[in-house]
């Protein structure tokens, strides 16, 4: 019953971000993409509450973790050749789901955002097939943070050593200062993740955000939310220090200044063998552009997940 509802939740959501992706346009402003989120979850899924306050980050906000909070109320206006971050979930019987949509609010991905995106996706798809029991999330978080180190240093972004060496000096924490994923059901970020025998965080950045460093279990259900920003602060920490500098090519850098993020959120039932992924949103830079251009996109129930009465 529970998996049951949360899947439930996830249909209505990713239905839900399709309608958003199809409607969003420059021009409009980020709280009428929320809007447009809010009204589909609950006239067509009859999922009154969100999870949590919708984060509909465009342009440089997107590169800002958990925007969309009252100092900062979704109010930008989407401009032409922005990126937009669509993080937003609805609840439903009080289980929640928890989904990231990331795209062109033009509709067509520049060369710049495709890379980003596609370091993003491959990230997010790498952690995914290695998803089963037994597997440590720690090694999933720096998995993520290498897969987009190197998509980085072939786009020339970072460059100047082994990977391992920026791995070693935390380089991922710049670029993904977040943990990889959280535990989800009847809260957004479920209990369990530090049990008694494992209350130690790491210290390391990055590696401190980690809401869980467990062992996965059959029967977990698990967010895999791996994220990719220019984040000012952050590259300016970077800047001065002497060891980490020389790893940056800051020429290419300062052209991704105003980029903002990408973040890609599937959420994942752990089974015995494997996974299940409970989210069916565009991922492929091919689908989303498809989409947006007013291609259909299957729901996986018949028909659509409106409640029948």
């Amino acid at each position: 019953m529970e998996l049951a509802l949360i899947q439930y939740a996830n249909d209505v959501s990713s239905e839900a971000h399709v309608e958003v992706m199809r409607r969003a346009k420059p021009g409009m402003k980020e709280y009428q993409l929320e809007s447009v989120f809010l009204h589909h979850a609950y006239m067509y899924g009859a999922c009154r509450h969100c999870s949590y306050t919708c984060i509909c980050a465009t342009g440089e906000n997107s590169s800002v973790l958990h925007y969309g909070h009252s100092a900062a109320p979704n109010d930008r206006t989407l401009k032409d050749g922005d990126m937009a971050l669509m993080d937003m979930r609805a609840e439903y019987g009080f289980y929640g789901s928890d989904i990231t949509c990331s795209y062109p609010v033009n509709g067509r991905f520049s060369s710049n955002q495709r890379m980003i995106y596609n370091a993003v996706l491959k990230a997010h798809d790498s952690v995914i097939s290695c998803l089963r029991p037994g597997v440590k999330w720690i090694d999933m978080h720096e998995l993520a943070e290498r897969t987009i180190l190197e998509a980085l240093e072939k786009e020339n972004v970072i460059h100047g050593g082994d990977i391992d060496d920026m791995m070693a000096r935390r380089l991922g924490a710049v670029f993904m200062p977040h943990g990889l994923g959280h535990l989800l059901g009847i809260d957004t970020h479920d209990v369990g993740g530090y049990l008694e025998d494992l209350r130690q965080r790491p210290k390391e950045p990055g590696l401190g955000s980690l809401r869980t460093i467990r062992e996965l279990q059959q029967g977990m259900v698990i967010t895999v939310e791996p994220g990719c920003y220019f984040i000012d602060a952050l590259l300016r920490a970077a800047k001065d220090d002497p060891i980490s500098s020389k790893f940056f090519n800051w020429e290419e850098i300062e052209k991704y200044k105003t980029f903002g993020g990408v973040r890609i959120e599937s959420n994942l039932y752990v089974t015995a063998q494997g996974c299940k992924n409970l989210t069916n949103c565009p991922r492929e830079t091919w689908q989303i552009e498809a989409v947006m251009a007013g291609a259909p996109w299957p729901s996986r129930a018949p028909g659509s997940c409106v409640t029948k009465t």
